[in-house]
């Protein structure tokens, strides 16, 4: 089912509730991978937590920043903050420094350490969110979509409690193109497209795109391709929503909302 959300339909109806009243506090550039390890996954396979004091069985988001996997740094958005949550904002390796599926791999030992540690910040490993705008959706659809890469883990992707890609690609992404050698505008569907992986038992599934008419090159249509696919294939809880008047860069600000309050009708 598309819902059409307008600028004002947001306002009146979806405003996040109040700032909770807890305090807070950050661990920084905690390593999520172990073993033998370069300069680079160093540099670049870390996470921060950001966390409240003395309160317990919190859910817990996973966030992924956004550039293109060519760019971007991790951060904590500040809609989240103080909103009754744990969030883990995670760095992963970019390419062209690495190629696929590098960047693939880095994102499910990241939401692996998610479950691993999640109770020493707080965290519920039964509340356990993924989410990402643009290029950190494309992780977010992928890692949960495609469960080889959690069951590297011994994690079961179904144990996510839900996925929120904001302005994914539901195709092969553009930067996995590119590193082959394929115009931009060339659609690919292979294994590596949130697409190819749809599948009825999948974690809930929240799809958040900007106004069809100011995204990124299709990516509405992507997205409301892929959301009848999951219905399709018997899917039973994904949802399309797309932003009137938001275009690719300023959409995740009425997203954010939505996802809280999906967040909290699960607590």
């Amino acid at each position: 089912m598309k819902q059409l959300f307008s600028c004002f339909f947001l306002l009146l109806g979806l405003a996040v509730s109040a700032q909770d009243t807890l305090n807070y506090q950050r661990k920084n550039n905690l390593a999520y991978r172990t073993g033998e390890q370069d300069a680079y996954m160093r540099e670049r396979c870390v996470l921060d937590v950001y966390y409240p004091v003395r309160k317990a069985k919190l859910p817990v988001v996973v966030w992924f920043h956004g550039g293109g996997i060519t760019g971007g740094e991790k951060f904590v958005p500040k809609e989240l903050m103080h909103q009754g949550v744990v969030v883990m904002a995670v760095n992963y390796r970019l390419s062209p420094k690495v190629s696929c599926p590098a960047y693939i791999e880095d994102a499910a030992a990241a939401v692996a350490w998610a479950f691993r540690h999640a109770a020493e910040f707080g965290g519920d490993t039964g509340k356990i969110y993924v989410a990402g705008h643009s290029a950190g959706g494309y992780l977010t659809a992928m890692v949960g979509l495609d469960k080889q890469w959690l069951a590297r883990h011994q994690i079961d992707a179904n144990r996510i409690a839900a996925l929120f890609p904001f302005s994914s690609q539901a195709i092969t992404h553009f930067t996995i193109r590119n590193e082959r050698k394929i115009p931009e505008i060339q659609p690919i569907i292979d294994a590596f497209a949130p697409l190819y992986h749809v599948r009825a038992d999948a974690p809930p599934l929240f799809l958040y795109t900007g106004d069809r008419e100011k995204e990124m090159m299709g990516r509405y249509e992507e997205n409301a391709y892929w959301a009848r696919m999951m219905r399709l294939a018997g899917h039973k809880h994904t949802l399309l929503y797309e932003f009137d008047g938001y275009d690719h860069g300023n959409m995740p600000g009425p997203a954010y909302p939505l996802m809280l309050q999906e967040i909290r009708k699960r607590k």
